[in-house]
């Protein structure tokens, strides 16, 4: 069996909404499980509409959840391991980037001092001549240097010229895995492409394996060696992206597909799906049957298994359009 760099085995997670007593409770993350391989380096697109529980899997995968059922490995050791866990080994391992990179910066301290912070702190370089380097190595990977960004403060660059050194910040650790969460979402349409250019790039050139957050669909499919659908916190369907945009196997994943705009754009008013219903997290069964033209009678009653299509699509389906 081939080495795993991630595995997620039947994670949940609920919230609840409101107060103990007439408050609810949202499964925002339901029985999903995935994996990335350690052998190759790949970039998993994670996609669906807001508040499909993209965001809660990423912070569950960061350890800023704990999930409520399920587990999760990386490189085979689970994080309920608490024995075996290192904290400055995780953050070696693994670097988030987020949606807003002005909020991940202080506007009073110049950006080369959360660099060179990373360097020191984490113990990969044992003093600032090193930092220095390690510094510039990583922000020469985006197109950057240490001479360019030295001095200046995080309102002196663009989204895109930001956003490029919270990934060298990210960079500087080596890590096997980065964590993207929306990362072109604030930025100007037309950076969006230089940015997940940059991952695709940094894929082969690092060595390092990309979660991808998105509901930007044209980007996720442009960018991505797979795709996985959430659905009401569901994994609905995985697979190479490739296959999945010639032939979606469920029928949420064929609307999107109908739906996939120009690059740098969301689906418009009339492709948009209805607002979020926490009637529709709680379901029992598949949770896409009210909306879907497919759906029988087994449907509306009986929680769906995962089928296996080919040697690498899942579909979360009891009528897969895909065989």
């Amino acid at each position: 069996m081939a080495e795993k760099l991630l595995e997620i085995n039947n994670l949940r997670k609920v919230f609840r909404i409101g107060g103990m007593l007439l408050g609810k409770k949202l499964v925002a993350v339901d029985d999903v499980s995935l994996s990335i391989e350690a052998n190759q380096p790949v970039i998993v697109s994670v996609v669906g509409e807001s508040g499909c529980g993209k965001s809660t899997l990423c912070k569950m995968i960061l350890r800023l959840h704990a999930p409520d059922q399920g587990e999760i490995k990386l490189a085979g050791r689970s994080y309920a391991d608490k024995k075996g866990y290192n904290p400055n080994q995780f953050r070696l391992d693994v670097q988030p980037i987020f949606q807003n990179p002005y909020e991940s910066f202080s506007a009073r301290k110049t950006v080369d001092t959360y660099l060179f912070n990373t360097a020191l702190r984490l113990g990969i370089s044992k003093n600032r001549q090193e930092a220095k380097t390690r510094v510039d190595e990583a922000l020469r990977c985006v197109g950057l240097s240490l001479s360019t960004v030295r001095g200046k403060y995080p309102t002196q660059f663009s989204g895109g010229e930001l956003q490029r050194v919270s990934i060298a910040r990210a960079l500087i650790t080596r890590p096997k895995l980065i964590i993207a969460d929306e990362p072109v979402a604030a930025i100007d349409a037309s950076m969006k492409m230089n940015i997940v250019n940059l991952f695709k790039t940094l894929k082969e050139t690092n060595d390092v394996s990309f979660l991808y957050i998105t509901h930007d669909l044209s980007t996720a499919y442009y960018v991505s060696d797979y795709i996985a659908t959430l659905y009401r916190g569901c994994l609905i369907e995985y697979g190479p992206t490739r296959e999945i945009m010639e032939a979606p196997a469920h029928p949420y994943t064929e609307l999107l597909m109908q739906a996939v705009p120009r690059v740098g754009e969301k689906w418009d008013a009339s492709m948009k799906m209805p607002d979020m219903e926490s009637k529709e997290f709680a379901l029992t069964c598949c949770k896409f049957a009210p909306r879907c033209p497919y759906a029988t009678g087994i449907c509306r009653t009986t929680r769906p298994e995962v089928k296996i299509i080919g040697s690498e699509r899942k579909v979360l389906c009891f009528h897969p359009l895909t065989q």
